[in-house]
């Protein structure tokens, strides 16, 4: 999943960071709302975990803004004001959940997961297409139920194919999972897409272009 945190203590970020990125999680994190503002202008995430108190404004302008313009995005806030009345106002604005600190990172894992399953409109973590299988609880893929040994960039495309099993996945979300807002050679991804369809041939599946649009998972009639 793509992740966003909006926090400006640099250690609980660095934990959120530790906790959340090994799952096969691509997570940005930015210490202030500007900064948080102008990436949800022009990228999609999975999930917003979201302080409040930050250096140029309360993170409730930020959750404010989503939902005024129909933004569903799960939101976290995660936060060391636990008084009910601020509560309350979060979640009347539109958050999913509240954590506040000190937290457990266990607890904080389990939300996340939660929140995620529940915005897919999934019974549990798993992301299945026929016979490939990606459990996000444990970063762990398979294929035919034997283990898919894959680098963290092959298991974020894995996971975005999947999250669009036979849809397409568009192009420009799959660069973003994978590269971050960072500069993107042409060719870079269609390196990733090769490895991929290299391990999945002959299992009854593949990687279909669709050229201008993006990429599709899809069963392979051959």
């Amino acid at each position: 999943m793509r992740l966003l945190i909006v926090e400006d203590d640099p250690l609980i970020a660095r934990s959120l960071v530790k906790a959340l990125g090994p799952l096969g999680n691509t997570v940005e994190t930015f210490s202030r709302l500007a900064e948080a503002c102008a990436a949800l202008a022009h990228s999609r995430f999975d999930l917003i975990v979201l302080d409040l108190g930050l250096p140029d404004g309360n993170g409730l302008a930020l959750l404010g803004e989503l939902r005024e313009r129909g933004d569903a995005t799960p939101v976290l806030i995660l936060t060391a004001r636990d008084g009910i009345e601020e509560r309350v106002r979060g979640l009347d604005l539109g958050a999913d959940d509240y954590l506040a600190k000190p937290f457990s990172v266990a607890e904080l894992e389990a939300r996340v997961r939660a929140l995620l399953r529940r915005s897919q409109q999934r019974t549990d973590n798993r992301l299945q297409f026929g016979p490939l299988c990606f459990d996000p609880a444990s970063g762990t893929a398979t294929l035919h139920g034997e283990t898919l040994a894959l680098p963290r960039r092959e298991l974020g495309l894995l996971e975005g194919l999947l999250l669009h099993g036979g849809r397409i996945a568009p192009r420009e979300m799959l660069e973003t999972r994978l590269f971050g807002f960072g500069e993107v050679g042409p060719n870079a991804l269609e390196v990733y897409i090769s490895r991929l369809r290299k391990r999945l041939q002959g299992s009854g599946l593949r990687i279909r272009t669709l050229r201008g649009l993006g990429y599709r998972l899809e069963d392979d009639p051959a």
